[in-house]
């Protein structure tokens, strides 16, 4: 807060504390499950509740909130920006589809022709998870965003810092305006 932002880490269900056997079971029986589904659903309650307990904060400019996902959140960024409307901006750090089978409810692909939030990708040239030719490009070509930005850092799975900070601040303040200190 004291430079002028402030930064929500929503636990999701299923994930740090909030993990369990039976949880872990669910996310390791695969993508196309239905209890993965349901799982994947309350994950994006859990975010939505995120921003409900941000509208009770005086200190909180509602009308300013971006998503930023890394990696796992990266590939699930579509989702929560296509179905949450509160959002002003996104940033997908290491983000693009997963190479898995998924049920249509959960499937990003179902998802991402409807972002219209504009959305920073930033993904590494050399990553081997979410490989660029058939995870990353593909995303972004399929992003419903009018203004949407891809920045390809020379790395593997997570661009540089000095590359994800420089582009992430520069897209927060175009889209949610720069900060008054």
């Amino acid at each position: 807060m004291n430079n002028g932002r402030a930064v929500l880490f929503p636990v999701y269900k299923g994930t740090f504390e909030r993990r369990n056997d039976r949880l872990a079971e669910v996310l390791g029986s695969g993508q196309s499950s239905r209890q993965y589904s349901e799982l994947l659903a309350q994950e994006i309650k859990d975010f939505r509740r995120c921003i409900d307990y941000l509208d009770t904060r005086p200190d909180i400019d509602r009308a300013r909130l971006a998503f930023y996902g890394m990696s796992w959140g990266g590939a699930l960024g579509p989702i929560i920006t296509a179905v949450e409307p509160r959002l002003k901006a996104s940033v997908l750090l290491s983000g693009g589809f997963d190479q898995v089978t998924f049920r249509p409810e959960s499937d990003p692909v179902n998802y991402v022709t409807r972002v219209k939030v504009p959305t920073l990708m930033l993904n590494g040239k050399y990553d081997t998870l979410i490989v660029p030719e058939t995870a990353q490009k593909p995303m972004f070509d399929l992003l419903g965003a009018r203004d949407k930005k891809m920045v390809v850092d020379e790395t593997d799975h997570i661009p540089t810092t000095v590359v994800y900070i420089r582009e992430t601040l520069a897209w927060l303040d175009r889209y949610l305006g720069p900060v008054n200190r």
